[in-house]
């Protein structure tokens, strides 16, 4: 992946007094232990600070993309990054507001840990005079027996407290109650803040605000064991203009990981945002400067047909991710699909296949459903298969009037048939009725790879 360098303006050349006061005014600080103190340490000198991913899932998703970038602005501001990829931790699983967590084999999180590791690479710096140092809380908890987590850890945490949590309070109060198992989990979260203070003097931990509760443990640890007081902060949980959780509607997270996620679909749920949401989103989840962010809210508020500040929230984020070469594949595959520009032939086969499989059925503007054909068949029998036409006689007037495209090439010929070089990479061939209706023909014997209504 060719990575994408987002460039982080400084603070002061961003108009802000301090590294504190941008992060407030891009509403990526929630909670805080004392302001007034994290302040001081986020715009004094450098200082270490860590934040926390459990391996609970193959990929992070955009809600852990929020921590990421907060690292990503520490970091520029000349603060050492601790990425914590949760070893350990991740063997457990936080406690969910949902119930129990399923627990995962050894080596299936051992696996996913690296794939961990690998996203947060692309996101932080990795070289450099400021690298991000990667660590897991099981190199210390591995050999630690239970006498010792009991003796060394558990008698600094009172049972008041840990009940008092906000989750463990609900899931106590819930039908399937919290296995001990998951009511530890602040105890070791509290313990890997300890471990990284002591080792390399972490002085900041940061979380989603879901967090809260872990992040305090470790904070309180510190205090009773070392008699230094250290900060913790949140950012908050972004929400949609509905209230739903961001990137977590109908269950489906965004993930970053390309193989779960395609780039193409990635980059079209940021394209897809609301002119409403474009203020706070590019605060967010952006680099971009004060002046720009603005700029680009007042040309969304004053021109939403052009989607100024999509555009430009879809590119910075998708690149920072997947890098500018799958971004701009990307970008190219979705004009072509409606002959909007560039050259379906020229687009690579997984990226057209997932720009075709992120097709709606029917989204009200003309019906969009996959159908099968084989060379010699007729471009009118196929876009009949595919719901462009109601008949024959129809699909006939239709190219007649010159209202119908092959792969966005006019046909004019109203007996046309499907040719084996008319099925892109020997799969596809796509038919447009006017400039919306979309037809999905697959090659026959293929097997339906794709998303086909018919067998829902």
């Amino acid at each position: 992946m060719l990575r994408y360098m987002a460039q982080v303006t400084d603070f002061r050349q961003a108009g802000f007094e301090s590294l504190f006061d941008e992060l407030q005014w891009r509403g990526l600080i929630s909670q805080s232990t004392d302001p007034v103190e994290l302040a001081k340490r986020l715009n004094g000198d450098p200082i270490s600070f860590y934040c926390g991913f459990d391996p609970t899932a193959a990929s992070l998703h955009v809600g852990n993309l929020v921590q990421l970038i907060i690292m990503r602005h520490l970091q520029a501001a000349g603060h050492h990054p601790i990425a914590l990829v949760g070893g350990a931790t991740g063997l457990i699983g936080d406690p969910r507001q949902s119930g129990e967590r399923t627990l995962n084999p050894k080596d299936v999180v051992a696996a996913w840990a690296q794939r961990l590791q690998c996203q947060i690479g692309g996101i932080l710096e990795t070289d450099g005079d400021n690298p991000t140092r990667f660590v897991s809380n099981y190199d210390w908890v591995k050999d630690m027996s239970v006498i010792d987590f009991l003796r060394d850890v558990g008698k600094h945490f009172r049972l008041g407290t840990m009940l008092a949590k906000d989750v463990v309070s609900r899931r106590l109060n819930s039908e399937e109650g919290i296995s001990f198992t998951e009511f530890s989990y602040q105890v070791l979260q509290g313990n890997d803040f300890l471990h990284l203070h002591d080792d390399f003097g972490c002085m900041v931990e940061l979380g989603g605000s879901d967090q809260w509760g872990n992040l305090t443990s470790g904070m309180e640890l510190i205090h009773k064991v070392r008699g230094v007081d250290v900060s913790v902060f949140t950012s908050p949980i972004i929400s949609d203009s509905q209230g739903k959780k961001f990137g977590k509607s109908e269950g489906n997270a965004i993930w970053l990981d390309p193989t779960m996620l395609s780039v193409y679909r990635f980059y079209q749920f940021w394209i897809n945002q609301p002119d409403d949401e474009m203020s706070k989103l590019l605060k967010v989840f952006t680099f971009l400067p004060r002046t720009e962010i603005e700029r680009l809210s007042r040309e969304t508020a004053q021109n939403p047909g052009a989607r100024a500040g999509q555009r430009a929230l879809a590119w910075e984020v998708t690149s920072l991710v997947h890098g500018e070469v799958a971004t701009r594949a990307a970008i190219d595959a979705s004009t072509a699909l409606f002959g909007r520009g560039g050259d379906l032939a020229s687009i690579d086969e997984d990226t057209l296949g997932a720009a075709i499989e992120g097709l709606k059925v029917d989204d009200g503007t003309g019906v969009r459903v996959f159908a099968s054909a084989e060379p010699d068949e007729r471009v009118t029998e196929a876009g009949v298969a595919a719901g462009l036409f109601r008949s024959l006689s129809e699909a006939r007037k239709t190219i007649a009037s010159g209202g119908v495209y092959l792969n966005n090439e006019r046909v004019q010929d109203t007996d046309r048939v499907l040719g084996d070089t008319d099925f892109l990479h020997g799969r596809f061939a796509l038919i447009r009725r006017g400039k919306k209706a979309l037809g999905v023909v697959q090659r026959r014997g293929l097997g339906m790879t794709l998303s086909d209504p018919r067998m829902r």
